[in-house]
């Protein structure tokens, strides 16, 4: 064999190692061509064999086709050894072939039938057992509708004795999973899946297939939490596979049945530019009707993102209309088959899918969103007005609310202001809108003397509590501080002052102004105001002086304020949060956390629920044990008006994860999505990666994968490009943690391109380095030489010279798995090279030390492979004892044993003997290390003629002879 047809035999290999799509396929008609100028027959023959597979997975069957009958004409025409080992695998493309040439409106029927004929000629030539031919005749039937036939061919299918050409556990069940279920047989197609579910599937179709076909049936026997997880895994697996464009459409229906009519259409938009390349026109025509009957179910004039094809440009096409074209595609489609079968099957079959509509009870199927009754809080009210059991408040009971206030018939407009005040003071907003309400129904602004009427302005400004009602607040302040002077009331003018000035600070372009306002206010009622008015007038300050974020300032404005708020028991317990807030912000955390447990107490004692939810938040944010914060968290939640319920349920979240209780977490964060999403708030993105943590840390990977593909969606959306790419890391290694390497390497190549900038070399050098890992451990070891050596480039750029050679060792590595043995050793230079300029500094740290000791094994390797076992020896002189002077004895040990085999194979078995005697004695008994040395002893031993102590060594560690 010629060094070019070694080559094209690696190349081969490479090609059925990557993943199934456009990229196999493309390298594989790459090598075809070269194959074809070699004139290699066997090699030509291997190739389209694997272009077969390749075609029908890749989502290209029609390609698959032509290589299929070049293969079985070859194998006809000369046989070959090569051919009779291929033998079976051609036997199980005929499988292939059926199901291909059914789904293909211009193939005639009896060609079908034709190959079927010959497929069961060579399996009883074989003798082979005909399951799996019964099993494809049947599939005709049903495809052409014809029941009677259908039902005789799944009779023989199921009572003819399986072999190894049958499908696999998981498909032969998928297929009468499908049957059971067309003819309404749901529970029956449950429980022939459950055993197979229950076992081992190793098909590139399973378990996604099996699971998509049992969605219906969970859904029909009422199983909701099967079928909701069965449609996030089954849809996780194939949603990157064009082979899978039917399937797809069965998850489309399935979003549309059970309600989710947004993801069902999230579902349209994603695959939408399938059809323009669909595998098949049965897989076209399936999803089109599928894709139009959840199209139907939004508002028509919604537009959909359709991608460009041929000559039709890019477009946002409303979805009535795209519905409207779907269907027109799949009923001619329809047509098409049913002329080519001579029936009326498929078209009843689209007309069915195309009046798909929600029926039952609503199946939420987001892992984002709440999925569970919420445990009321204090704010929930049921229909006869009551509140609902509380969350438990852990060490204060919660607090009584206020009752409603009671406004006497009499009051005079005196009484009425007095009484707003109190419930100003007393923070109860909705008692102070109804004294106020009722003092303008009574009195307006007749008949009122102007102190009132200054009164009643000046309360204006406090009925305008949100934020942006702050400019109108603003002018309110300002006319009763107008009325005031008027009046020479200069007390009740410096109060409207301070008001004023924080009102100006908070507004943010009036902040100096607002400052002076309230400084100069705090002096004069220093002078002429009472012990309350002293103290609410410097946490004004205070207040301004937090706007601007001056917290050292403004805690010494606070420390001003007595302890009992000048007699005013509420105005203390405001006092009290707003130190708490300043301490936090001062991270003066053992003064925060005691300020904030003043301020639970009065807040518990006043029954102020707001204030009380907040001073617990700030417990939970500085205490030290996580279980603290969760139950400083339960009280609040317990209080919370509905505008802090969202960072109360992220706080709780944050402490269960400190806790180690991610899967409680989960709950806390779903929730505080939803109230997002509920209220139309910006960032639910951002709470949606945490919830993907949360679903990573607790296991539930495939909930993680779905909540952190929504959340980097989101964050690209909001232009946080930075946490949208930390969101993506994290994604990758969801997807690892699945087993689904292409989409973590997608994810760890685009992290790569978005990390272009200099300032990011380091960054984009471990990303790549990390892709490598992932191929490397995949066994894709080309590839993975790739990403490593991109990685050492980049580490390179940036002046990470350590990172650089750990890099290029891993790359000799993956090279020489690759079986590329010249490129191998062509890195072990580089490494060379690199690793001379590091040892260079006589003050190595630890880690130079590690990473050249590693170097000098990887190149030891490489050239033990090579047939150079003395050079490779050369270069571990010394190694070990350095490995050993940074405590890195694993390693030193491993080295060793390679030692003690090159020694061997350079016949000197009695210095291999002495070596691996002291290196077994510091091994742990059993290890793979042990095991390793112990069996080179063993081999030392019977080279020097002394086989009897070799057998007992070989006993002693359970070694086989």
């Amino acid at each position: 064999m010629s060094t070019s047809d070694e080559d094209l035999w690696r190349v081969l290999r490479e090609v059925s190692n990557m993943p199934y799509g456009a990229g196999q396929i493309a390298a594989l008609e790459q090598l075809l061509r070269r194959v074809d100028a070699a004139d290699d027959r066997q090699l030509a023959f291997a190739t389209r064999m694997q272009g077969t597979t390749v075609y029908i997975y890749g989502g290209e069957p029609a390609k698959s086709f032509v290589t299929f009958s070049w293969c079985l004409a070859e194998f006809d025409r000369d046989p070959q050894p090569y051919h009779a080992r291929a033998a079976r695998q051609l036997l199980w493309h005929f499988k292939y072939m059926v199901n291909g040439l059914l789904k293909f409106p211009e193939v005639p029927l009896d060609r079908t039938r034709a190959v079927l004929d010959d497929m069961e000629r060579r399996y009883r030539a074989g003798g082979h057992s005909l399951q799996t031919v019964h099993k494809h005749r049947f599939m005709v039937a049903d495809h052409v509708g014809d029941a009677e036939e259908a039902a005789h061919w799944y009779r023989l299918w199921q009572t003819t004795p399986r072999d190894d050409l049958s499908d696999c556990a998981g498909c032969d069940p998928t297929t009468q999973v499908r049957y059971f279920a067309d003819t309404g047989r749901h529970t029956e197609a449950v429980a022939l899946a459950e055993p197979v579910l229950a076992g081992r599937l190793n098909c590139p179709e399973q378990p996604q297939a099996i699971m998509t076909t049992l969605l219906l049936p969970y859904l029909r026997t009422g199983r909701h939490d099967d079928a909701r997880n069965a449609h996030r895994e089954a849809y996780r697996r194939m949603r990157g596979n064009l082979a899978d464009l039917w399937e797809i459409g069965d998850h489309v229906e399935f979003r549309t049945v059970t309600g989710n009519e947004a993801g069902a259409l999230e579902l349209v938009e994603r695959h939408l530019d399938w059809l323009d390349r669909a595998p098949s026109p049965a897989a076209a025509m399936h999803f089109a009707a599928t894709a139009s009957a959840a199209l139907r179910q939004v508002d028509g004039a919604l537009t959909v993102y359709r991608r460009a094809a041929a000559d039709r440009p890019t477009a946002d096409v409303p979805a009535g209309r795209l519905a409207d074209e779907l269907a027109e595609t799949a009923t001619a489609l329809a047509a098409r088959f049913d002329a080519r079968n001579g029936t009326t099957h498929q078209s009843e079959l689209v007309a069915h899918r195309l009046a798909a509509r929600p029926t039952g009870e609503h199946l939420p199927l987001s892992a984002s969103l709440r999925r569970r009754p919420v445990r009321p809080t204090a704010g929930t009210t049921g229909p006869d007005g009551g509140g609902g059991p509380a969350v438990g408040s852990g060490s204060g009971a919660v607090p009584p609310s206020l009752p409603p206030v009671e406004i006497p018939a009499d009051a005079g407009p005196e009484q009425l202001l007095d009484l707003a005040e109190e419930r100003w003071r007393r923070h109860d907003q909705d008692g102070l809108r109804a004294v106020l309400a009722a003092y303008d129904a009574r009195f307006g602004e007749v008949g009122v003397s102007p102190g009132t009427a200054a009164r009643r302005l000046e309360l204006r400004a406090a009925e305008l509590g949100d934020d942006a009602e702050i400019p109108a607040a603003i002018e309110a302040n300002r006319a009763a501080l107008a009325a005031y002077r008027d009046l020479g009331d200069e007390i009740r003018a410096q109060v409207v002052t301070g008001r004023l000035g924080v009102l100006l600070a908070v507004a943010s372009e009036d902040a100096e102004e607002g400052l002076t306002l309230t400084s100069t206010a705090a002096e004069a009622l220093d002078r002429l105001g009472d012990d309350r008015l002293r103290a609410a007038a410097h946490d004004r300050v205070a207040l301004a002086l937090m706007c601007a974020q001056r917290w050292a300032e403004a805690l010494a404005a606070l420390d001003r304020v007595p302890a009992d708020g000048g007699g005013d028991p509420y105005l203390a317990a405001r006092v009290a949060l707003h130190r708490v807030q300043v301490l936090d912000a001062l991270e003066q955390v053992p003064e925060c956390r005691e300020a904030a447990e003043v301020a639970r107490r009065l807040g518990r004692e006043l029954g102020l629920g707001e204030l009380l939810a907040a001073a617990c938040l700030a417990s939970a944010r500085t205490a030290d044990d996580p279980a603290d914060a969760v139950t400083a968290c339960d009280e609040a939640l317990a209080v919370a008006p509905p505008g802090m319920l969202v960072p109360a349920r992220v706080t709780r979240a944050r402490a269960l994860m400190a806790a180690g209780r991610a899967g409680e977490a989960v709950d806390d964060l779903a929730e505080a999505v939803t109230l997002c999403v509920e209220r139309g708030v910006e960032g639910d993105a951002f709470l949606r990666w945490e919830l993907a943590n949360a679903y990573r840390v607790a296991g539930r990977l495939g909930e993680a994968a779905e909540v952190a593909e929504e959340a980097v969606l989101g964050l690209d959306r909001l232009g946080a490009q930075a946490e949208a790419d930390r969101c993506r890391h994290l994604l990758a290694d969801v997807y690892r943690g699945l087993g689904e390497i292409d989409p973590a390497l997608a994810l760890l190549a685009q992290l790569a391109e978005n990390l272009d900038g200099p300032d990011n070399l380091p960054h984009r050098a471990q990303v790549l380095e990390e892709a490598g890992g992932v191929l490397y451990d995949a066994d894709r070891d080309a590839q993975a030489a790739q990403r490593f050596a991109e990685a050492a480039h980049a580490y390179r750029l940036a002046g990470h010279r350590v990172d650089e050679l750990r890099a290029r060792r891993r790359e000799a590595y993956a090279r020489l798995w690759a079986g590329d043995h010249p490129a191998a050793v062509r890195t072990v230079e580089t490494v060379d090279a690199l690793a001379e300029t590091l040892a260079a500094d006589p003050d190595q740290e630890p880690v130079v030390t590690y990473e050249l000791a590693l170097a000098a094994e990887a190149g030891a390797r490489v050239l033990a492979d090579a047939d150079r076992p003395g050079e490779a020896l050369e270069r571990l002189t010394g190694v070990p004892d350095r490995l050993r002077s940074i405590e890195a004895f694993g390693e030193a040990a491993q080295i060793d044993v390679l030692t003690g085999d090159l020694l061997l194979r350079l016949d000197r078995p009695a210095d291999a003997e002495h070596l691996l005697r002291r290196v077994l004695g510091g091994l742990p008994t059993g290890s793979r290390p042990a095991q390793q040395a112990a069996w080179l002893l063993a081999r030392a031993l019977d080279e020097q003629g002394r086989s009897d102590e070799a057998s007992a060594v070989r006993e002693e560690h359970d070694l086989d002879e």
